[in-house]
């Protein structure tokens, strides 16, 4: 897997504290020219192969993967301790997010089942990754701003990571090229919790297309995982499966067959979004329509 000769070699325990020693020199390089930066930073610690530094092997008691969060949190805390060290943790803008739901027995042996005890990864969301249903994609998304942002808020309100990257461009006074990202909408209000709906509907994507509408979900006919181990996938008959999240987040009530109107709003809508050639609401004319995401 490593070409380019030995320059080009790593070593998988190392991962972690390079990326983010390289991180933290970014944010010194970009204080001492004092000028503002973004700065994405993708964790090597989560996911496979999980090799965490010997200074988290065996730590945690969760095997691999226990001790590889254990190397995440420190990663998180070399680089908050960087924003502090220069004083601005609190006018940065810091956000905190994955990219799907959990996963258990994924082929590599790392004892996840026999070691999970007690540990819900998914908390009170059904099935995990590569599904559906909320906990293959609905994920934690925590944002830091003490200078704008309340803390210690929970929100409800719907809101995409596709979103980022207009609402981003907006915080400051930027623009996105009318070609790109069509599929992005303003939230930044939603993002800073100052609007506590967010957008109108989302489109899910694992597979197959699910459709949010605030709280009402509509999972297709077709297949998809139900288990947090991937397993065989289950079959979705006819007409789907609709959900009531504000008071199901679980998604064990379906409730398709007593609200057939809403069903079929959400039907019409999602077939309406997956005609169309990018998902934007230019080319369909209707406003807040979006491309799958996760």
């Amino acid at each position: 897997w490593m070409t380019g000769g030995e320059t080009a070699r790593w070593v998988d325990e190392d991962m972690a504290d390079l990326i983010t020693r390289k991180a933290v020199e970014f944010i010194d390089g970009c204080v001492g020219r004092k000028s503002e930066f973004f700065l994405f930073f993708s964790t090597h610690d989560i996911h496979v192969p999980r090799m965490p530094h010997a200074r988290f092997a065996g730590k945690s008691g969760r095997g691999p993967r226990g001790d590889a969060v254990l190397q995440l949190d420190w990663c998180v805390g070399e680089i908050m301790a960087a924003l502090e060290k220069h004083g601005i943790a609190d006018d940065t803008l810091v956000i905190f997010t994955s990219d799907n739901g959990p996963v258990l027995d994924d082929g590599y042996r790392d004892q996840v089942n026999k070691l999970l005890d007690e540990h819900d990864p998914n908390g009170p969301y059904r099935a995990g990754k590569y599904s559906l249903y909320e906990g293959g994609t609905r994920v934690p998304f925590i944002v830091r701003w003490p200078a704008r942002v309340k803390a210690g808020g929970v929100s409800d309100a719907l809101f995409g990571q596709v979103d980022l990257a207009t609402s981003l461009a907006k915080l400051v006074d930027s623009t996105i090229d009318a070609d790109d990202c069509s599929d992005s909408r303003d939230e930044l209000d939603t993002l800073l919790g100052e609007d506590a709906v967010g957008r109108p509907h989302l489109v899910h994507e694992a597979g197959a297309h699910a459709l949010r509408m605030g709280a009402w979900k509509f999972v297709p006919p077709g297949k998809t995982r139900d288990s947090l181990n991937p397993g065989r996938p289950k079959q979705i008959m006819e007409p789907g499966e609709l959900y009531n999240l504000a008071t199901d987040p679980g998604e064990t009530n379906d409730l398709a067959a007593t609200e057939p109107e809403r069903l079929k709003e959400m039907v019409e809508l999602l077939a309406k979004i997956e005609r169309s050639p990018d998902g934007g609401e230019r080319k369909l004319g209707v406003r807040d329509l979006v491309l799958p995401i996760k």
